[in-house]
């Protein structure tokens, strides 16, 4: 049976029954240029620091950490708006996590490439498809009869 469990307001000197999340998000990123297999990016808030992104990927991720470098990325302020004002973007902090001896990190492709299609291999039997689809989406509408076709949503 489960029952809603209403924890007490924290006193100093009670035991500590209460679990925070964290303050701080961080956000894999793809690199630009090409990384080592045992490094992964990520983007980090401003005032999060080596030890900060170390313990949050040890302890909520369980993630063996061997090092942890970080950089800040300016953002640039080549953009200019409506009155021709000089646009910045936002800075970022970028932290480059080198993984434990021996472990990897690799993107997944979630967009494999497709093969040829199974139905028609030639040029022509493609073209006839497209133009049968083609003529199907441009029939006019049973449901309306009489209403012209720019007429509708």
């Amino acid at each position: 049976m489960a029952r809603n469990v209403l924890y007490p307001l924290y006193q100093l000197g009670n035991p500590q029954l209460r679990v925070f999340r964290t303050n701080f998000f961080i956000r894999l990123v793809r690199p630009g240029m090409a990384q080592p297999e045992d490094t992964v990016q990520f983007h980090i808030p401003m005032e999060m620091t080596r030890e900060d992104v170390r313990n949050y990927l040890q302890s909520i991720y369980s993630v063996p950490v061997a090092a942890v470098r970080t950089r800040i990325q300016h953002g640039s302020n080549r953009k200019r708006d409506h009155r021709n004002v000089r646009v910045k973007k936002p800075d970022c902090k970028v932290a480059y996590v080198q993984l434990a001896h021996g472990q990897t990190f690799a993107f997944p492709d979630l967009f494999p490439e497709k093969g040829p299609r199974a139905g028609g291999g030639s040029v022509e039997d493609i073209q006839a498809t497209l133009m049968e689809d083609e003529q199907l989406r441009q029939r006019p509408d049973p449901r309306r009869p009489g209403v012209p076709s720019w007429f509708g949503l």
